[in-house]
């Protein structure tokens, strides 16, 4: 009876844990199924994703100009899929609708458009069981339209908001012409790929009456195209350009991204690894980035130091602090700040913890009197405690042009003399985009570029340290 009795005991014991087993992997496969179909609730971007984002609260059209793979379209999605459901994380800061919306998204054909967008908005194109496993939760996609002619295309969806009703998304491709694109009045374009002009600004003239949003995400093969100068050169509060590359991709390796870097040809890898248009002649320091950059570290007691300053307020205002190793012969950009439309009492407060003893270089508009105040600006900064160098920018023979500084940093460059520390990554975002354009230097976003100008042209008045020391950077891991 003992060993029926444990053989019973036994099965019953076997039986439980079957069922437990059976419990668990249910419970797994549900809590999987809720994951694949509110893709969006688990949505983390990375900084620069996150930046792209922000922007939309602040300007109606928006570039995110980026390497290939590196998150562009994926960002694209996600916020296209908040917009639609009004279903915005708690760490959200950008534009924010608290209605539906209709919404026009695309690419270059519908077979990309299809491959591209509608796969990351809504899942498999040639798996319908698994639509709903994109960015838009699967219990929020209403209904669906297909398009004829395209396998797995779909011309429409129909998306349930969070304040009720229902958000229209149509999708579209830049082949049909702009034509295609003459939809009724819309509240959000988002435009996969970079659009061909006449379509780019009929995508504008359809969210003309409610000013809404116009965003791009593409990496910029075709150069210095319509559409990419209008972000860059042409000047406007209404627009903004966000730049990311592949060290900005926080999911590969720095062995990964070396060997992707290493796997295009030498003319596409600047434009397909770090979102940099191709400028051709026009490029004022055609040299490869990889040669002026270097990881932080604490500046040596007897290098002496300068910071350099660019006054503006529709433009950036922008400063750098350098420090010059006499002994080499190398000037090194360690630090950087840039701001717009803000005084120069809170420009000052920004830079005099860098040391009250660093000398500041200034340019001529130094010299012009404040409307306001009627006190020159550089007075206005030696006011607010920053140690500002007596006279105006000049080189040791007493000009200030623009070419012979823009050609003494080239030489540097190319010559091993000019360094930057790889967290100025705004001086950096400058140095890719500054051209020429009819053999004319381009002046717009060049803030921190010509900070830094200013700062070599002065580094006769370079000191040592003496005092703030804990101005100095720490040595830093650079991922």
């Amino acid at each position: 009876m003992t060993s029926l009795s444990s053989a019973s005991d036994l099965s019953i014991q076997q039986s439980g844990l079957s069922s437990m087993l059976k419990e668990q992997a249910t419970l797994l496969a549900e809590l999987d199924r809720r994951r694949r179909t509110n893709r969006l609730s688990t949505y983390a971007p990375y900084s620069k994703q996150k930046e792209f984002h922000e922007a939309g609260s602040l300007f109606r059209e928006r570039l995110f100009m980026a390497g290939n793979q590196l998150g562009k379209t994926l960002a694209g999605a996600a916020e296209a899929s908040m917009h639609l459901t009004g279903r915005y994380p708690e760490w959200w800061s950008g534009k924010r609708f608290d209605k539906p919306v209709v919404m026009l998204a695309g690419s270059e054909s519908y077979e990309l458009t299809r491959d591209g967008v509608q796969r990351l908005l809504i899942g498999p194109p040639m798996n319908e069981e698994e639509w709903g496993t994109g960015y838009i939760p699967k219990a929020d996609i209403i209904a669906t339209t297909r398009r004829s002619g395209v396998s797995g295309a779909l011309d429409s969806v129909t998306v349930r908001h969070a304040s009720g009703g229902a958000s229209t998304l149509l999708f579209k491709a830049y082949e049909q012409g702009r034509g295609k694109w003459q939809a009724n009045t819309v509240d959000y374009v988002w435009f996969d790929e970079e659009p061909p002009e006449d379509v780019y600004f009929e995508g504008i003239t359809r969210t003309n009456a409610t000013r809404g949003l116009i965003a791009v995400t593409f990496t910029p093969l075709k150069g210095m195209s319509t559409v990419v100068a209008r972000y860059i050169l042409e000047k406007s509060p209404d627009r903004e350009v966000i730049t990311m590359t592949i060290d900005d991709a926080e999911h590969y390796t720095p062995e990964e991204r070396q060997k992707i870097i290493d796997s295009y040809p030498p003319h596409e890898r600047e434009a397909r690894t770090k979102g940099i248009p191709s400028l051709g002649s026009g490029r004022i320091f055609p040299v490869a980035e990889e040669a002026i950059v270097v990881s932080p570290f604490e500046i040596p007691k007897h290098w002496v130091q300068i910071a350099g300053l660019d006054f503006g307020w529709d433009h950036p205002f922008g400063a750098v602090s350098c420090a010059w190793d006499r002994d080499a012969d190398v000037f090194y950009v360690a630090k950087e700040y840039r701001e717009r439309e803000t005084t120069p009492l809170i420009h000052s407060g920004a830079l005099k913890p860098w040391g009250s003893w660093l000398p500041w270089s200034w340019p001529h508009d130094g010299l012009q009197h404040d409307k306001g105040s009627g006190e020159q600006l550089a007075s206005q900064y030696r006011g607010h405690g920053l140690n500002m160098l007596p006279e105006r920018a000049t080189f040791d023979d007493g000009t200030n042009g623009v070419e012979a500084g823009l050609s003494d940093m080239l030489q540097r460059m190319q010559t091993g003399r000019w360094k930057v520390f790889s967290t100025c990554t705004q001086w950096l975002e400058e140095f890719r985009l500054y051209h020429r354009k009819d053999g004319k230097v381009v002046k717009e976003r060049d803030d921190v570029l010509s900070a830094s100008r200013y700062a070599l042209m002065m580094k006769r008045f370079a000191k040592v340290n003496t005092g703030n020391a804990d101005w100095n950077f720490k040595a830093r891991k650079v991922v």
